[in-house]
């Protein structure tokens, strides 16, 4: 483990975590490293390249919007999502933008922010270039910045190492370093404690135990708030799309119902992801878990837990997240989280591995139980593609956190029913999955040039940056 369970689950704003987060983060970074240089007051102009990916789909995906946002010098975790619109009419309005809301340039978001259709940096598929220039026009700084997933961000000079590479290493300072499933399997079982216990000892070299548990508690707010939102909100996605708005009447609906039906709890368990991920969709405030694509599937698996199992509570809620943050450790260490690098497998699929992991560990699973529901559930999302109509993160993405949802609970009642035996490991999957992604064609890796998103749609729709 080399990373923070809080850099895998992290507030932010959707739609996307490579797309929106990431090149957030990367352009506060770029105007940050500005002013420390003592170079910002000398800025007159920037012009902003998105490559690859990001310049095939960052329009629908906010990624303008972000950028702008970070060169305001906002942060996805905490900026006022209500005062958004406002701030980028008043920008389109006058042109003019302060960068860390100080030094004031000219800034045209039609000719200064420039989506490349055509090419890619070296370093990963969605790649940035930022360029600042004096009142000369003369050359500042070029920097170039790579969104990797789940709104990692890697500068030039650590350019993520490639798909068909080994994996990174662990952090030595960790008490119970893993990479592997069999690792981590092999730490339970020595050292006679869960999944759980061992990501929770190895996150104290970072902080305080009662910092954990609050951080923790925060992600589960965050969460609820989350649906809460979703379930009163109605209209239409931005975009472009004419997409309907369904949580609220789904929600009016299961709360009118009199009838008992043994599948009720998949029907709630619809709305909780349905309502996470129109949020995102529409820019609202949620956990990347691990991505913003398929950020509703463990919200809307922890709410089946919490709402639905007698004796869930305030530990059962750490556990399962911090179950969940194991195995995507493994996902994002051993093959990737970026449905751009990987295609959807690598977000949906991912995170319904997680959620599998998380409810098992909480219904009483042994480690080898909770390995095996991960297993299930990434086994069948292997080869699913990233295809999102118009560039947006709403067809297919919402549905298909709500069928991964329910996926994660059957995986994990399916594991149960074990004794934790079976023929194909989680890192076996793991590794199908980044060699299945690696072979996938580049049209089916979240360019909107392949599958539904050139399927659906007879003709053009006007796709607005939503």
């Amino acid at each position: 483990m080399s990373i923070s369970v809080f850099e895998l689950f992290k507030v932010g704003i959707g739609p996307s975590s490579s797309h929106t987060v990431g090149p957030m983060v990367a352009a506060k970074r770029f105007v940050c490293a500005l002013d420390e240089n003592q170079q910002l007051a000398s800025v007159a102009s920037l012009n902003i390249v998105l490559f690859g990916s990001l310049g095939l789909t960052g329009k629908g995906h906010g990624s303008g919007k972000a950028i702008v946002l970070g060169l305001l010098g906002e942060s996805p975790e905490s900026v006022d999502i209500e005062s958004i619109e406002e701030r980028m009419a008043q920008l389109k309005g006058d042109k003019v933008l302060a960068l860390l809301d100080k030094h004031k340039i000219s800034f045209d978001l039609n000719k200064d922010l420039i989506y490349n259709r055509k090419e890619s940096l070296p370093g990963h598929v969605n790649g940035m270039r930022f360029i600042a220039f004096d009142q000369y026009h003369k050359l500042l700084v070029q920097k170039d910045y790579y969104s990797v997933g789940g709104g990692f961000v890697l500068d030039e000079g650590n350019e993520p190492l490639p798909l068909e590479t080994d994996t990174k290493g662990v952090n030595p300072s960790a008490p119970y370093p893993f990479k592997t499933g069999a690792n981590l399997l092999a730490l339970c079982e020595q050292h006679q404690k869960s999944i759980a216990e061992i990501v929770f000892a190895n996150e104290k070299q970072f902080t305080q135990r009662s910092e954990i548990e609050n951080k923790l508690d925060s992600l589960w707010q965050v969460m609820q708030s989350c649906v809460k939102r979703g379930c009163e909100q109605e209209g239409y996605l931005p975009g472009g799309l004419k997409v309907e708005r369904r949580a609220k009447k789904l929600h009016e609906k299961l709360q009118q119902k009199v009838t008992q039906d043994p599948l009720d709890a998949l029907d709630w368990v619809t709305l909780y992801a349905l309502a996470v991920n129109e949020e995102n969709a529409s820019g609202g405030r949620i956990v990347t878990a691990p991505t913003n694509g398929a950020a509703g599937i463990i919200p809307a698996v922890l709410h089946y837990y919490v709402n639905f199992i007698e004796g869930a509570n305030q530990t059962g809620i750490h556990d399962f997240l911090l179950t969940a943050a194991a195995v995507g450790f493994l996902f994002k260490e051993n093959a990737s989280i970026s449905g751009a690098e990987v295609g959807c497998q690598g977000e949906v699929g991912s995170a319904c591995s997680m959620a599998a992991a998380g409810l098992t560990a909480v219904l009483g699973g042994t480690p080898a139980q909770i390995e095996n529901a991960a297993e299930i559930a990434m086994e069948h999302h292997l080869g699913l593609t990233c295809d999102p109509i118009g560039g947006l993160v709403q067809i297919p993405c919402i549905e298909r956190n709500a069928v991964a949802s329910v996926n994660a609970i059957h995986a994990s009642r399916m594991a149960l029913n074990n004794e934790g035996s079976h023929v194909v490991s989680l890192d076996k999957v793991i590794k199908t999955m980044r060699e299945t992604g690696k072979d996938m064609l580049a049209k089916y890796k979240e360019t909107s040039r392949g599958g539904l998103a050139v399927h659906v749609i007879e003709v053009p729709v006007n796709i607005v940056e939503c």
